[in-house]
């Protein structure tokens, strides 16, 4: 897979990816990740990527011509199975939506900022527009963060024990189950028998009865 992100400040997103589960994809050849200064395109001699929305709302607004070029730029260079843009009134994020994606070639993420991007830049270009949360942050390197951490993971190969990520909250629209690790007994807290039973079937039994019991009290809304 190979994931372009385009950003105003490709600084943000050194750090995430040069570790743990993001690198080691990398350094498997698993996973490509490309960053695009935008500015590279940007108009004058301080490199303008932005102006005043029309209307004369307050803010500014990431201009068409620098986005153009640069996803043309792109797009000239291979396909995208989607062209992605990270902003709140977009479709929220969720585990179906990042188990797809994860089947993709070739994505392309564009990172709003400011007031966001001019909307002509959506109309001829973005397929998929996609928020983390109901909440705003000054751009959108975090959720193109979130959202390829997401995807990347589910690669075969990238975690070394594959099923783990089968078992993770939200794969099948429940809360994953709690988890033990040793001591058997600490501070007079113990681990349920019957994760130490050997019983392979009861402990798959207890394990999604438990999930349930734990969506139920804290993600109802994923049952229905």
């Amino acid at each position: 897979m190979r994931i372009d992100i385009i950003t105003v400040l490709p600084e943000l997103l050194v750090s995430p990816f040069s570790a743990s589960i993001m690198k080691r994809a990398q350094d498997k050849g698993l996973a490509e990740i490309h960053v695009h200064d935008l500015r590279e395109f940007g108009k004058g001699r301080y490199r303008h990527v932005d102006d005043y929305p029309y209307g004369g709302t307050s803010g500014m607004v990431i201009m068409c011509e620098p986005l153009d070029k640069m996803i043309t730029k792109l797009k000239d260079e291979r396909e995208y199975d989607e062209i992605i843009y990270l902003t709140p009134d977009g479709e929220t994020l969720n585990q179906n939506m990042a188990n797809n994606l994860s089947s993709a070639g070739n994505l392309m993420m564009i990172c709003g900022h400011y007031k966001g991007i001019d909307q002509r830049i959506r109309d001829m270009y973005v397929t998929k527009e996609i928020s983390i949360g109901d909440y705003v942050l000054s751009g959108g390197e975090f959720g193109a963060i979130i959202l390829a951490d997401s995807i990347i993971r589910l690669i075969p190969g990238v975690i070394g024990d594959e099923t783990s990520a089968l078992s993770d909250s939200f794969q099948d629209n429940l809360l994953a189950p709690p988890v033990y690790t040793r001591p058997s007994d600490y501070k007079g807290h113990k681990v349920p028998d019957v994760l130490l039973s050997g019983n392979f079937p009861k402990i798959e039994e207890w394990l999604h009865e438990q999930a349930i019991e734990r969506t139920k009290e804290r993600r109802p809304d994923l049952l229905k």
